[in-house]
């Protein structure tokens, strides 16, 4: 068998009868009101064409059928019976970008319906990854962002025939499912995605979105939509002359279509606190849920054929519309604080090239991003616990970790990272002499119980019992400077530091 091409280079940068009548027009009321709203502008066709298309409702009789009681699996069964969701967004650039089918934006979410919350993870599009695509048995690393591309595009990855689950409608979704459900351990439920063009008359259609940004964005080699990127000869990290590239004040204020893509895209910003991979997913996040909140307000449905226009050819998924009723209702009722944020990024899992060091995991001529552990399975440990139970969280917890490997400096940061977006409230982390076993110092007198044993399962550290160490006593644990001797103190030895780099189980 012929090894695969080399990497190719990046082409774009950037129920009962009787309460079927009462739940009737419910149903139709959220999905099918825009027949009655557009009825004297849009003819009946218009409307199940939409259907048709975007939520994959061949007959409208089926959404009464699935009233009672929804099939076992499915979004709306599990929702009503308290499983977790899992579904993967997707952001690509469409027929407008040179590049039309790599994915700019990978958002896995998470649903828990027993306690109301939602996380959203994004993977960054540079994770350097394996694509298992090919009924020959060839796999080729890419950058994840290409996954969606090798179904859509398969004449660019050589010849062959693709499995059969990534051929067809939904192939190239469900491979992206695969790849990114190899490296979190997540099984997704469904896909979505949406392309630029799509994005951007969503947002225009909904009369803009409200922004928050913390400080100003100016990018000057933001990418255009022929030529990659829009390079005005201004090295990265320098300030924009007048005119060139794109520019957000801090402040709150609404923005269009084109600008929320522009915030959503961008990752060449002059401001430092603007560059990374984590304040891009944060901008990216802030838009989803920006949208989230106009398209729910009581003036949106006023919009419908607008939305309908900007959706109907620009947006793929394999959900049907008993799931996208079920989000709905479901989504609706959730408080923006329901909603939790998770990045991967260079800072927690994974880590970046340049600078190129030994054992990158991709070619030294591309930027990309490698994972801290090359076997995912700490990747796996965390996404299976990304939905912290409530009442572990409730306890509020004070929390510090201490790096006391010899083998990687910045464990107690990237750690610290991980368990803030899961939700703990963590101290900064501090270095200390190297120790062979974890172990976690209770010094609250056991006030937190369950964080405490949420924290010796992940990991896998006795928890001691601990007071204020005695000064001058021989033999007696000494803190490192600024560790603290209160709440819990989580020492973490070799044997995690194994365990985060992949080399221990």
């Amino acid at each position: 068998m012929p090894p695969p091409p080399p990497p190719r280079a990046r082409r774009s940068l950037y129920q009962q009868p009787p309460r079927r009548r009462r739940r009737l027009p419910s149903v139709i009321g959220a999905i099918l009101l825009i027949a009655v709203l557009v009825i004297g502008a849009v003819a009946a066709y218009r409307v199940v064409g939409f259907l048709h298309s975007v939520a994959n409702l061949n007959n409208p009789v089926d959404l009464i059928k699935q009233q009672v009681e929804p099939p076992a699996g499915s979004i709306a069964y599990k929702i009503k019976h308290g499983q977790r969701i899992n579904i993967l967004a997707l952001g690509y650039g469409g027929r407008e970008n040179e590049a039309p089918w790599l994915t700019d934006s990978i958002m896995a979410i998470s649903i828990d319906p027993t306690s109301k919350r939602i996380v959203e993870t994004s993977i960054p599009r540079d994770l350097y990854v394996r694509i298992d695509a090919w009924q020959d048995g060839r796999v080729y690393t890419e950058k994840i962002n290409a996954a969606f591309e090798v179904p859509n595009e398969p004449g660019l990855f050589g010849k062959g025939a693709m499995k059969p689950a990534y051929q067809g409608k939904d192939g190239a979704g469900h491979l992206v499912e695969a790849t990114v459900g190899g490296i979190t351990g997540m099984t997704f439920d469904k896909y979505v995605a949406v392309d630029f063009k799509a994005f951007r008359q969503v947002v225009d259609a909904l009369g803009g979105v409200q922004v928050h940004m913390d400080t100003a964005l100016d990018d000057c080699h933001y990418p255009n939509y022929t030529n990659g990127y829009v390079n005005h000869g201004v090295p990265v990290g320098y300030r924009c002359p007048p005119g060139a590239g794109i520019h957000f004040k801090a402040g709150d204020y609404v923005v269009n279509g084109e600008q929320a893509l522009q915030l959503a895209r961008s990752r060449d910003a002059t401001q430092v606190e603007q560059q990374s991979d984590f304040a891009r997913a944060k901008r990216q996040q802030m838009i989803i849920s920006a949208i989230k909140k106009k398209a729910l307000s009581a003036g949106a449905i006023t919009r419908a054929p607008q939305l309908m226009d900007a959706l109907q050819a620009d947006f793929k998924t394999d959900m049907d519309i008993t799931d996208i009723k079920a989000l709905y209702d479901f989504g609706a009722k959730l408080p923006d604080t329901a909603i939790q944020h998770f990045a991967v990024t260079d800072q927690d899992l994974a880590q970046g090239y340049p600078p190129y060091t030994a054992g990158s995991c991709g070619p030294r001529a591309a930027y990309v991003l490698c994972p801290v552990d090359k076997t995912y399975r700490m990747w796996q440990s965390i996404f299976s616990r990304v939905l912290v139970p409530p009442p572990t969280l409730n306890e509020k917890a004070d929390v510090q970790l201490v790096n006391a490997s010899n083998s990687l400096g910045d464990l107690q940061s990237r750690t610290t990272i991980v368990l803030r977006q899961v939700g703990f409230q963590l101290s900064d982390g501090v270095r200390h002499t190297p120790m062979t076993t974890s172990v976690i110092y209770d010094y609250s007198g056991g006030k937190y119980p369950q964080t405490a044993s949420w924290l010796q399962d992940f990991f896998g550290a006795q928890v001691v019992p601990a007071t204020e160490p005695t000064p001058g006593v021989r033999g007696a644990f000494v803190p490192a400077p600024g560790e603290k001797t209160e709440g819990l103190v989580v020492v973490m030895g070799s044997d995690f530091a194994r365990r985060w780099i992949g080399q221990g189980q």
